[in-house]
């Protein structure tokens, strides 16, 4: 068996690797590839592989531009950092849709259902499955992030572009903070409506109070909990800190 992997990141893809030798150990292992013309390059010049291990993001564009080029037919497994894109499509055209950090277990049970579908009549539907997964992204609008937000300074309404901001805190009301560390009041009534404003590229939801902006963390520590504590360039009055359950998201998150 053959796997051709796609991935611009060498730790993720060495580690990718090593989980894929601990599960199927006689595999062939191809690649990794790191960009969209080297990936084409390649599919050009080779055979298809028995399966490929995509990440949708790779360094000189997204790996959809392979696949709407070549019209392959071998199946494909996608990862990435990022859940926006659609979950659901992904699921029903293509082998599975994995979110990185790569679960080994998750990575097994996609094995599993590649193999249950081998030599099946499912098979053959994988060329076309591709074509709907890639149509329907393509009829998708792009989503469109705020990079404007009004805020009050003393009696008046100013803007401020997304690149000033250092974070937004709920204090009874929601403030916008500066990367000069004025601290402005907005109208937006919760995080929640904030947070589907900002690009989730550059912004993170730390918790229920916080949401920074990568560019001013300074850094951060793990504590013996698992839990994350946030040092800033532009200090909050309280320890911003991260959950265990969020950990794992915000450390892919923060190394993109």
């Amino acid at each position: 068996m053959q796997i051709l992997i796609l991935e611009d990141e060498a730790l993720v893809a060495k580690n990718l690797e090593k989980l894929v030798r601990q599960l199927l150990p006689n595999a062939t292992l191809q690649g990794p590839l790191v960009s969209v013309e080297a990936s084409m390059n390649w599919l050009k010049q080779h055979s298809e592989p028995d399966l490929i291990l995509s990440d949708i993001q790779l360094a000189d564009g997204v790996s959809f531009d392979i696949f709407q080029e070549l019209h392959l037919s071998c199946p494909i497994i996608f990862t990435t950092a990022y859940d926006e894109y659609a979950i659901r499509a992904f699921k029903l055209n293509s082998i599975d849709y994995l979110l990185k950090p790569i679960d080994k277990q998750e990575l097994e049970r996609a094995f599993e259902k590649f193999h249950r579908l081998k030599n099946t009549p499912q098979q053959e539907l994988f060329p076309q499955q591709l074509r709907d997964l890639l149509t329907d992204l393509g009829n998708r609008s792009v989503k469109k992030y705020k990079h404007r937000f009004t805020a009050h300074y003393q009696r008046s309404v100013v803007a401020v572009a997304d690149t000033r901001i250092a974070y937004f805190v709920r204090e009874e009301v929601i403030w916008l903070i500066t990367s000069d560390n004025q601290r402005l009041i907005t109208d937006y009534q919760s995080l929640d409506e904030v947070e589907e404003l900002l690009d989730p590229i550059d912004f993170f939801r730390a918790n229920r109070q916080y949401i920074v902006r990568k560019s001013v963390i300074e850094s951060y520590r793990t504590h013996y909990l698992g839990k994350i504590e946030l040092s800033l360039t532009v200090p909050a009055k309280e320890e911003i800190v991260i959950s265990k359950d969020k950990a794992a998201s915000f450390r892919v998150w923060f190394e993109e």
